[in-house]
């Protein structure tokens, strides 16, 4: 019997979604966010930090870090900079023109 499954990645669905305008216009609109978090995930990484000590540094819960880093917790400004603090980091933040975007 011959093996018919084919195989995708991530990056392939994700390319393939991009291309229904509803579906990118959602993405776009909430790629800062996963920006953010993806930072914020690296910077702890590169530091060889655990969620626990980036807590423990913050005074954030363990399992809210863990939250924010899956995407399922909306944060503050207010809590953005104490995360970045607690890595040493600072936020910023632009506003850029919608057109020069797209």
């Amino acid at each position: 019997m011959i093996d018919k499954r084919v195989e995708y990645s991530f990056e392939d669905d994700l390319k393939e979604s991009l291309k229904n305008p509803e579906f990118k216009k959602a993405y776009d609109e909430l790629e800062p966010e996963f920006m953010f978090i993806q930072a914020l995930i690296d910077a702890r990484r590169e530091q060889g930090m655990t969620q626990k000590e980036l807590a423990k540094r913050t005074g954030i819960d363990q399992s809210d870090i863990s939250k924010i880093e899956h995407g399922k917790l909306n944060i503050s400004f207010k809590t953005m900079r104490k995360l970045a603090h607690g890595l040493g980091k600072t936020v910023q933040i632009q506003l850029i023109d919608e057109k020069v975007k797209a």
